[in-house]
């Protein structure tokens, strides 16, 4: 029984960025001020999505499942790092760190597929126009969807709870601002190579196969719009298209160099940074990103405020 206490402490004390106490009063700021943009940008996307009639379309669809989902996972993070930030206090509860792990996770590895989703609604739309409402039906999209969250939760209930049982030996300090599998993993005593190994797989996996699909499935877009003739229809295609790429950049780049990169190449606080990045600033961003490069989503927002405003 001892062992077992020892191995799984009440509580973890998130470092951060200790060593530097005049960063944690401008991070607070920022986080503060990206959070509130986060919510208040995919709210507004999920809003105009859902009661514009002009935007009931599988795009604006996965659309609003992105803005759901990115809400989910600034939501698992940002209040923990404002409280600890904003606090004398640095720690999390074994429970809240084990339910942070879930839902970060979950989020992540669902976000890593429903790019690939997005790029392939893309493909259908610009490469197989006449298939596309067969292809992309009010059946089969839910279904789509549904798949993707499974395989997310999947990945993220099996890595998380392997990492969890890791015995950690009375160690309770994490060199990090949230829990995370591989900050878990390095304070972890005994073997854990085999821990290290499956990470590496499992996130290759997740990271590289959704990758290749949706640098396949723009090889294709690219080449079916560059024999378009009209120079108009060409600037259409590519301006669907630049959006969802400018999103995929944003959010692969930071992972890829989180759980692919060798560890020993690794620096100490890249980890925290690449965190921030694709855990705050990405999801704050995409709303942003798809309102203004997209002339329906721009015209259903002024749509809303025009009646929320003649309404009152």
């Amino acid at each position: 029984m001892a062992v077992i206490n020892e191995s799984r402490p009440e509580e973890f004390i998130l470092l951060g960025f200790a060593d530097r106490p005049w960063l944690e009063l401008p991070l607070f700021a920022v986080l503060l001020v990206t959070y509130t943009l986060a919510l208040m940008g995919n709210i507004a996307i999920i809003l105009v999505s859902r009661l514009d009639p002009h935007l009931h379309s599988p795009m604006y669809f996965f659309l609003t499942n992105l803005s759901f989902l990115d809400m989910c996972y600034t939501t698992s993070i940002v209040p923990q790092m404002l409280f600890n930030l904003g606090g004398s206090t640095k720690t999390i509860s074994y429970m809240g760190c084990a339910l942070q792990l879930y839902v970060y996770h979950t989020m992540g590895g669902t976000e890593c597929l429903l790019l690939a989703l997005m790029s392939f609604d893309r493909y259908v739309a610009i490469c197989r126009p006449l298939h596309y409402t067969l292809i992309m039906n009010q059946r089969i999209c839910p279904l789509l969807v549904s798949t993707v969250w499974l395989i997310g939760i999947s990945y993220a209930v099996s890595e998380a709870t392997v990492t969890l049982q890791l015995p950690l030996c009375g160690h309770n300090k994490l060199d990090h601002l949230v829990c995370e599998i591989p900050v878990l993993i390095k304070a972890a005593c005994g073997e854990k190579e085999a821990n290290e190994l499956a990470l590496a797989v499992v996130c290759s996996f997740m990271i590289a196969v959704p990758l290749c699909l949706i640098l396949a499935s723009y090889a294709s877009i690219g080449y079916a719009v560059l024999k378009i003739k009209s120079s108009e229809g060409r600037k259409k295609a590519f301006g669907t298209c630049s959006s969802h790429l400018i999103v995929v950049l944003l959010f692969y780049g930071p992972a890829i160099s989180m759980y692919l990169q060798p560890p020993s190449s690794i620096t100490r606080d890249q980890p925290k940074f690449m965190s921030l990045f694709y855990g705050v600033v990405t999801p704050t961003l995409n709303p942003f990103i798809y309102t203004l490069r997209n002339k329906d989503v721009k015209g259903a927002l002024g749509s809303l405020a025009k009646s929320i405003f003649s309404s009152k």
